[in-house]
């Protein structure tokens, strides 16, 4: 399947514009990091030479773009059960389970969503480089709950324009260490990597990306309380980080929460409860639910006796 296209623009309206951010919004179905990976491995050209991302555009500059062919990725397809809350020609809605991956990846390289997507669809959309990814957001292995994947490319671009723009409507559940004296609050505090962990995001002000958490408390048990958190920016783990920076880690959590606690669970005790969006091709408005899994749920019942 030949899937390369040719772009040719011109620097009058753009003079001393980014060349990454004047390719992003000229070419909105690709991401500005897919754009960058295009202008670092040379598929970008400004009058017959390379550039950095960084570079300024001038008002007689010839802009020329390849994007080359998708790569088929080498994914096997799993026949792996999966809770599919809604389905048709262009988008699939499933329910995650705690403990699965989404996306394969240095030592994870089967039993993962895309795994079973690539059994039960047969193929996903190919955004961003590749032939059948499909995946729009993604949850992290150990948060469970409501999700959706293209099986088109008009979806995917239509989708991750919806999350970019927030106009898709994330809600999530979260039991937290604590008792969050506010009964409802913003944290807007920018996340990027940790700077003495790499495999950790925190709460920083440099090199780093603006980050907006709504909360709402549900429900206090004294020393722990049931919080919903709708996402206003979509960053790596950011709940989690947002939910600790302001003392209150999500129970369970084994990179930003207490070592010590008294519940059974794998991993942090959060939940994608809720999924809003327009339907990519029908514009109908959809909302999708996904109830808490069980785990979370006896934590519930045993600080309610508890705190009866």
């Amino acid at each position: 399947m030949n899937t390369s296209k040719n772009y040719i623009f011109h620097g009058e309206e753009c003079s001393g514009e980014r060349i990454d951010v004047f390719l992003a919004r000229q070419v909105p179905e690709l991401s500005r990091s897919h754009i960058q990976k295009l202008i670092t491995e040379g598929h970008v050209k400004v009058s017959e030479r390379h550039v950095k991302a960084n570079y300024k555009l001038q008002a007689t500059d010839r802009i020329e773009m390849v994007i080359p062919d998708a790569k088929t990725v080498d994914i096997a397809a799993e026949d792996i059960p999966l809770d599919i809350l809604f389905e048709d020609t262009d988008v699939i809605v499933i329910n995650k389970p705690r403990g699965m991956v989404v996306h394969p990846a240095a030592g994870n390289s089967q039993g993962t969503l895309v795994n079973a997507l690539l059994n039960h669809c047969g193929d996903l959309s190919g955004i961003n480089g590749e032939v059948r990814p499909g995946i729009v957001h993604r949850l992290d292995k150990d948060t469970s709950g409501v999700m959706v994947a293209a099986k088109s490319d008009e979806a995917h671009i239509k989708l991750a324009h919806q999350i970019k723009e927030r106009t898709a409507s994330r809600k999530y559940l979260a039991i937290v260490h604590g008792n969050v004296k506010e009964e409802q609050g913003v944290i807007h505090a920018p996340i990027g990597r940790h700077p003495s962990d790499r495999k950790k995001m925190a709460v920083v002000f440099s090199n780093s990306k603006d980050a907006i958490t709504n909360f709402e408390v549900i429900e206090r048990f004294g020393q722990y309380t049931l919080v919903a958190c709708k996402l206003l920016t979509g960053r790596t783990h950011q709940i989690r980080v947002h939910m600790s920076y302001i003392g209150h880690p999500v129970v369970g959590d084994p990179k930003y929460g207490i070592s010590k606690q008294p519940f059974s669970i794998k991993g942090q005790a959060l939940h994608s409860a809720q999924l809003q969006f327009v339907h990519p091709v029908t514009n109908q408005e959809m909302k999708f639910s996904a109830p808490l899994p069980d785990d979370m749920q006896k934590i519930l019942v045993q600080l309610r006796r508890i705190n009866k």
